[in-house]
């Protein structure tokens, strides 16, 4: 036997102690780890049916004394035309259920930074950083590209970057008048631009109420007005988007407004 192993055991290890050390790995391997939204004070509440709906409704609630307080009664919106998916963003990776892929016409569900606005008009009504688009403008949802799933001005960055780009930001000048990205945010998924994990996904304004997107939230005007006004970059919002049932399967795991309280 080496000597080390022969001076271990000639002094005994108190019990108590050699328990104790035993039970670290499981201890460390069992404790949850912190979620990065912990000090969110504003939320935004996106729940749908199911993971094949494509309307939902939005709620705003505030940190204060420790929970969450509803701000607003449910507002209607719309997301994907195929309903939504896990998205990347700032929750753990989730087993179950579909995973976003570019193209899938999937709304992102997960917990969610709450980016820049940005609109047509050189100002909007709000506190959050406001980036006014241009026709040179271009979300750049090409997953080859180097500047995939980044906000570009062509006037910067050169035509040939937005080559095969379907994200002009100014849908107005460039589809008819379009209105939906007339006021919007930029909501953080896929932030480390994994090629093919999905793009240029925002909330922003409906054509016609109930209207699917191409993985977008989409409201009526005078929901986005109240959201805008409402943010403050201080209160460092997320927003998160989910089906019922899995809000209830989360809830209490991840803090989220509508949480059984413990017992």
């Amino acid at each position: 036997m080496p000597r080390l192993f022969r001076a271990l055991f000639r002094r005994p290890v108190p019990f108590a102690l050699a328990l104790l050390a035993l039970s670290l790995p499981a201890l460390a391997a069992a404790a949850p780890s912190p979620l990065p939204w912990r000090d969110a004070r504003q939320l935004v509440l996106v729940l749908t049916p199911d993971w094949d709906a494509t309307t939902g409704t939005l709620q705003l609630f505030e940190m204060r004394d420790g929970r969450w307080r509803e701000v607003n009664a449910p507002l209607e919106i719309a997301v994907g035309r195929s309903g939504s998916a896990w998205g990347a963003g700032l929750h753990p990776a989730q087993p179950g259920g579909p995973h976003k892929r570019e193209g899938d016409g999937r709304a992102p569900a997960g917990v969610f930074v709450i980016g820049e606005a940005f609109g047509y008009a050189a100002q909007a009504a709000t506190r959050m950083p406001y980036r006014p688009m241009q026709a040179s403008h271009y979300c750049i949802d090409v997953p080859a590209s180097p500047l995939y799933n980044r906000i570009v001005d062509t006037r910067e960055v050169g035509e040939a970057a937005a080559a095969g780009s379907t994200e002009p930001m100014r849908l107005d000048l460039h589809n008819d008048g379009d209105p939906r990205y007339r006021l919007g945010l930029v909501i953080g998924h896929n932030e480390r631009a994994e090629a093919g994990a999905g793009s240029c996904i925002f909330a922003h304004l409906w054509r016609k109420p109930g209207e699917a997107t191409a993985g977008c939230t989409a409201m009526a005007p005078a929901s986005m007005d109240a959201l805008l006004a409402w943010l403050q970059p201080q209160a460092r919002p997320v927003l998160v988007l989910l089906p019922r049932a899995e809000h209830v399967r989360l809830a209490h795991e991840w803090a989220l407004p509508g949480a059984e309280p413990a017992r």
